[in-house]
């Protein structure tokens, strides 16, 4: 076969369709891996390239789409990786011979990256190169990196290709009907960054039909001088009893086919749900309606992202809690726990009490492993426009997606919220999970870096928001973490994220306390050290046992076991705890309210007391 590249800008070259579409088609089972299949039903998967190569395709892509390690460790198959690539590569080349070339596919890891995930960009990198060593040691022609969401694990892919050989890359982002990728990044920006990366053509594939892609790509041709490739799904897909079915028809894909070659496409094919007869249509159409030689040029822009960012607000502006933090004024909070179902009279009577002692905000945490609550972003709401003071909402990412998470602080925000706690959350107990599937995108580290990206005007994919949000965000710390170098490790990336205070986790052992601020104090931001009342032996032993994180002395259940009154007891070791912690932090966190009852306001105030 001559070069790619070469050969590409001469004249527009057709890729296959989609892998997964005709094995599942052909009785692959949806739940297993079908990268696997090299190795246990090769003739198989031969014979889908066999059916692309002969409906015209003149690219195919070896099927490893998902046989990256992390995508293959769910099914136990990380150490047939080189195996599982390799014999993909030599069954695309045996079926391909001498009539078309065979590209290596690789896909995204399946993970959220730094800054919004626990893997790192050179994780990435490592895992892409991984992939891609074995894809070429199977001997492909080029690689194609497709339906990637963030340009940013792309570009990593880019560079770990790079670092194994000098093949020619094929670089696609996957976006949403508006043109943008489905993390917000717009494509003049997207592309901008590909073509820095080294990508030698620059694309699209799947997530919308031909004519959403169409519109992306006319805005792509005017950012980039690199050639373009569109790969679009085959329509939306409609189910139909249980099944995702694609009703583009062979014909409809070719007159997209005609426009994107118009449009200075020089690499068109399809994806999820792209047959060989949607293949040999759009042959059929691109032979029609190709240029006779090159491609059309364009004029690079200047990316609009690295422009738009705002100043963000200074942390004393934020709030009165932020201004009081920013002075050094020692601080009381109160946590108040969101009510069962509606009542709000009771929420609202209970801030009201917290509002005449004087508390600088109140904390509502959120506990969704207790049924039947409201939620603690609307509890806040109420404390904030029917009390008047002000609250720090603990957010949690447990079960909630990124974009998500994102519209969550953008209205909380909208509606006057200003302080937030950003935790990963508990993992839910197996009863309160039999019929929800948990959603774990990212942890706190990375909810902080998408706040702080708020705070300076940006959405997670960078684009503009208008006014900065002015959010005080607060992080949360185990002083008694059963490993206290990764939760030191952690609390410095939170504090490089950005974080602007911490919230310990209840604080029983002022020793095991003074060790942690001995290894954390380098990270420089206010301490709010939580304090929980013990309200009967059980909860003590409950909280020494059960809850991660927390340790209680041995010193204090004898206390609380050896008491006339065990919730009068926890109301004294609260007591002297708190005034031993003054001096070592800039705040208080007390439980009002619940088991606390009003042994809570008790505490607050002797806080509270002129010596403050």
């Amino acid at each position: 076969m001559p070069p790619f590249l070469e050969t590409l800008l001469a004249r527009v070259l057709v890729c296959d369709g989609a892998m997964g579409t005709m094995l599942y088609a052909k009785g692959a089972f949806v739940n297993r891996s079908f990268d696997e299949l090299n190795l246990t039903q090769p003739d198989l998967v031969a014979a889908v390239h066999l059916e692309n190569v002969a409906a015209g395709a003149e690219v195919i892509e070896t099927n490893t789409f998902g046989a990256n390690r992390m995508k293959l460790v769910p099914f136990g198959l990380a150490e047939r990786l080189h195996a599982i690539n390799v014999q993909g590569a030599r069954i695309a080349r045996h079926a391909a011979r001498d009539r078309a070339w065979v590209a290596g596919a690789i896909g995204p890891l399946g993970v959220r990256l730094e800054p919004w995930g626990k893997t790192g960009l050179d994780e990435a990198e490592a895992l892409f190169g991984e992939q891609a060593m074995a894809l070429r040691d199977g001997g492909v022609d080029l690689f194609v990196l497709e339906t990637f969401r963030d340009v940013r694990e792309l570009v990593a892919a880019i560079t770990a290709v790079r670092n194994v050989c000098s093949w020619p890359v094929v670089a696609q982002m996957t976006t949403d009907e508006d043109g943008n990728a489905l993390d917000g990044a717009a494509p003049e920006d997207f592309v901008a960054e590909l073509e820095r990366a080294g990508a030698d053509v620059i694309g699209l594939n799947c997530s919308v039909g031909p004519a959403g892609m169409f519109e992306t790509i006319e805005r792509m041709r005017d950012a980039t001088s690199r050639p373009l490739s569109a790969q679009p799904n085959a329509g939306r897909p409609r189910e139909i009893e249980g099944r995702a079915i694609y009703l583009s028809s062979p014909e409809y894909m070719a007159s997209y086919a005609r426009r994107f070659v118009d449009g200075g496409v020089r690499l068109v094919g399809g994806c999820c749900g792209t047959t060989p007869e949607h293949v040999a249509a759009i042959r059929r159409a691109v032979r029609a309606a190709e240029p006779a030689s090159g491609h059309r040029g364009a004029r690079p822009v200047a990316t609009r992202a690295a422009a738009a960012a705002s100043v963000a607000v200074a942390r004393p502006d934020k709030s009165r809690l932020a201004h009081r933090m920013d002075r050094g004024s020692f601080l009381v909070l109160a946590e108040l726990l969101p009510p069962r179902g509606d009542r709000r009279d009771e929420l609202i009577a209970s801030a009201q009490r917290l509002k005449i002692r004087g508390v600088d905000a109140i904390a509502v945490p959120e506990h969704v492993l207790h049924g039947g609550r409201m939620s603690a972003l609307a509890a806040a709401v109420v404390i904030e426009q029917q009390v008047g003071v002000e609250t720090v909402l603990e957010y949690a990412c447990r079960d909630r997606a990124l974009l998500q998470m994102q519209s969550d602080l953008l209205g909380a925000h909208a509606i006057g919220l200003r302080n937030v706690l950003l935790v990963s959350g508990e993992p839910l107990p197996r009863s309160a999970t039999q019929d929800a599937a948990a959603v774990g995108e990212i942890d706190s580290i990375g909810l902080t870096n998408v706040v702080v990206r708020l705070n300076r005007g940006l959405d997670v994919g960078g684009q503009p928001i208008g006014h900065p949000t002015r959010f005080l965000a607060g992080v949360a710390a185990r002083p008694d973490a059963a490993d206290p170098d990764r939760e030191t490790r952690r609390l410095e990336l939170k504090v490089e994220a950005g974080a602007e205070f911490v919230v310990t986790a209840p604080v029983f052992d002022i020793d095991a306390f003074d060790a942690w601020r001995a290894r954390t104090r380098h990270v420089g931001l206010p301490i709010i050290a939580r304090l929980h009342l013990f309200a009967s032996v059980r909860d003590a032993e409950y909280m020494a046992n059960e809850v991660p994180g927390v340790a209680v002395p041995a010193a204090l259940l004898d206390r609380l076991h050896g008491s006339a009154d065990a919730a009068d007891e926890g109301l004294a070791i609260a007591v002297e705890l708190a005034l031993q912690l003054r001096a070592r932090v800039q705040g208080i966190q007390v439980e009002v309210g619940g088991d606390a009852g009003d042994r809570g306001l008790t505490l607050i105030d002797v806080l509270s007391a002129p010596t403050r």
